[in-house]
C-alpha cells in the first residue's frame, strides 16, 4: 500500500468518548480553576495542595515560576481534558519523587514515603507517579519514539494504521547559559508536542485493539496490573491528536505572531489604517500556519474591536477562547492561562455587545458584567485639569467636566497642583504589551 499524502489524508475521526464540547462547556470545566474552587475539582484537591506547600514545592523554581505552580498546572489540564482523578493526582504529583530531567525530590522514594503518598492520591495514582520518576524519559520518548518516525510516517500511521521506521526529528538550542526569563517569545515545542499527540493517539488505538482481541479469545475483561480500570482519555488538542504541526510551520506562525504583537499598537493615528491591516494580515498567515493555539486568534479579535469589526472580532475571540480552554495552558507565556481566558471572555463580551473602548481609560475600565449591565452603565463624567498661572505664586487648577462613556471618574482631587490630567485617546494597543497612560 502506498503511503498517503498527509495533505490530502482525512484525519481519523475522534472516538466516541471524544465527543467535542462547546465554549459554554469548556467555560463550565474552567470556572472551578478561575475561581479557586478546587474542592469543585476535586474533594481532596484542596488538602493535596496544603501537603505540596508544605513540603515546599511552592518555594522550588521550576522553568518559569514554581514546582508548584507547575504540578497545579498539569493537573488542571489533565482535568479539563477529562482525565480520571488518578491520572490527574499523578500530574499533580508527577515528579514529587523527582525524575530523569530535574532534581525536585519533594518526597522521599522509600517505602515509606511511597506508602504517605499512596495514602493521600491513591494506590493507582501513586503507582503512576513512581512510574513516571523512574523511566528513562529521554530514551524511552525521544529515542525509542519520536526519533524513530518523521511527521510523514505519524499521519500514516494515523491514516492507515500501519507502521513506518523512516525519518527523524532534530533538535537545536540547547544554551544553558541563555538568561531567564529570555524575551517572552513563545518556545518552539508545538510539533514535538504534537508529535507525542499522535503517538498517544495510535497506543490508546492498540490498547483498544489488544482488550477487544483478548476478549474474543475468551481471555476476560480484566488482566491483574495493568491499571485497565483507568480510562485512556485523549486530549482534545490537535483534533483529538490527529493531526501533525510541521516543525516550519510552526517557526513561522509564531514569528509572524511575534512579528504582528510587537509591531502592532496604532501609536499613530494618521497611519492607524494601515497599520491594523499590516497586523491583521500577519495574524491570519499565523493562524493559518499553525491552527492549534488560541493566543494569536485573541490578539486578532482585538484588532477587529479596536477597528469596529464587531461580528470578526466575536469569531476570532470565540475560537481563541476555545483553544485556550482546551489547552488549560498558554502558548504565549507571557501572560498566565487565567490571564488569557479573562481576556478573551471579555473580548468576546463587547463584541457581541458591538462596542470597544476608544480611550485607554475605557480599556483600564473593562471587566467581565453581564450584557444586562453593561447596557444599564450611565455615561460618567470625567473632569480634565489644565494648569494655568494666575501670579508667580500660585497655581490655579481650571476643571472642564466632560462626558465620557466609561465607568472612571476622575475628580477634582486627583487633579494635583502642576499636573495635567489628559484623556489618552489612541487606539488600545495590542495587549499583553501594556503602555503608560498619558498622565
Amino acid at each position: 500500500m502506498p503511503p498517503c499524502d498527509p495533505s490530502t489524508a482525512a484525519a481519523p475521526s475522534p472516538s466516541p468518548t471524544t465527543t467535542k464540547r462547546d465554549l459554554a462547556a469548556l467555560l463550565a470545566a474552567a470556572r472551578p480553576f478561575l475561581r479557586g474552587e478546587l474542592e469543585l475539582v476535586d474533594p481532596a484537591l484542596p488538602s493535596l495542595v496544603s501537603v505540596l506547600r508544605g513540603a515546599g514545592a511552592g518555594e522550588c523554581w521550576h522553568k518559569h515560576g514554581t514546582f508548584l505552580g507547575h504540578l497545579l498546572g498539569v493537573h488542571r489540564a489533565l482535568k479539563l481534558w477529562g482525565a480520571p482523578d488518578p491520572v490527574a493526582r499523578c500530574g499533580l504529583f508527577h515528579s514529587a519523587y523527582s525524575n530523569s530531567y530535574v532534581n525536585l525530590a519533594i518526597f522521599d522514594p522509600a517505602s515509606a514515603s511511597r506508602a504517605r503518598v499512596a495514602a493521600l492520591v491513591g494506590a493507582p495514582a501513586e503507582r503512576l507517579v513512581h512510574l513516571f520518576c523512574v523511566v528513562p524519559r529521554q530514551p524511552l520518548i525521544h529515542d525509542a519514539l519520536l526519533f524513530r518516525y518523521s511527521d510523514r510516517d505519524l499521519l500514516d500511521h494515523l491514516a492507515r494504521s500501519h507502521a513506518s521506521l523512516r525519518g527523524r526529528l532534530e533538535f537545536a538550542g540547547d544554551n544553558p547559559a541563555a538568561l531567564w526569563p529570555g524575551e517572552g517569545k513563545p518556545g518552539l515545542w508545538m510539533n514535538s508536542i504534537s508529535r507525542m499527540a499522535a503517538l498517544y493517539a495510535l497506543i490508546v488505538r492498540e490498547e483498544e485493539i489488544y482488550l477487544l482481541e483478548r476478549k474474543s479469545r475468551g481471555g476476560g475483561d480484566y488482566e491483574e496490573g495493568r491499571d485497565e480500570e483507568i480510562e485512556l482519555v485523549v486530549p482534545p488538542v490537535f483534533d483529538y491528536c490527529t493531526r501533525v504541526l510541521d516543525a516550519n510551520d510552526q517557526i513561522v506562525a509564531r514569528d509572524l505572531y511575534w512579528e504582528a504583537v510587537c509591531g502592532g499598537g496604532g501609536e499613530d493615528k494618521d497611519k492607524a489604517g494601515d497599520t491594523w491591516g499590516r497586523v491583521e494580515k500577519l495574524l491570519k498567515e499565523s493562524c493559518e500556519k499553525n491552527p492549534f493555539v488560541g493566543e494569536p486568534h485573541l490578539v486578532l479579535a482585538q484588532v477587529y474591536l479596536n477597528v469596529g469589526r464587531y461580528e470578526d472580532a466575536e469569531g476570532e475571540a470565540e475560537e481563541g477562547l476555545r483553544l485556550v480552554l482546551e489547552w488549560g495552558s498558554s502558548w504565549d507565556k507571557r501572560m498566565s492561562w487565567e490571564g488569557w481566558v479573562s481576556w478573551g471572555r471579555v473580548m468576546l463580551m463587547k463584541a457581541k455587545e458591538r462596542s470597544w473602548p476608544d480611550t485607554a481609560w475605557g480599556i483600564i475600565n473593562l471587566g467581565l458584567g453581564s450584557a444586562r449591565e453593561s447596557r444599564r452603565r450611565e455615561r460618567c463624567p470625567i473632569y480634565v485639569a489644565s494648569t494655568s498661572y494666575k501670579d508667580k505664586d500660585k497655581n490655579i487648577i481650571k476643571l472642564e467636566k466632560r462626558e465620557k462613556e466609561t465607568g472612571v471618574v476622575a475628580s477634582p482631587s486627583d487633579a494635583g497642583l502642576g499636573c495635567q490630567l489628559t484623556i489618552d485617546s489612541r487606539p488600545a494597543p495590542l495587549l499583553p504589551f501594556a503602555r503608560k497612560l498619558s498622565l
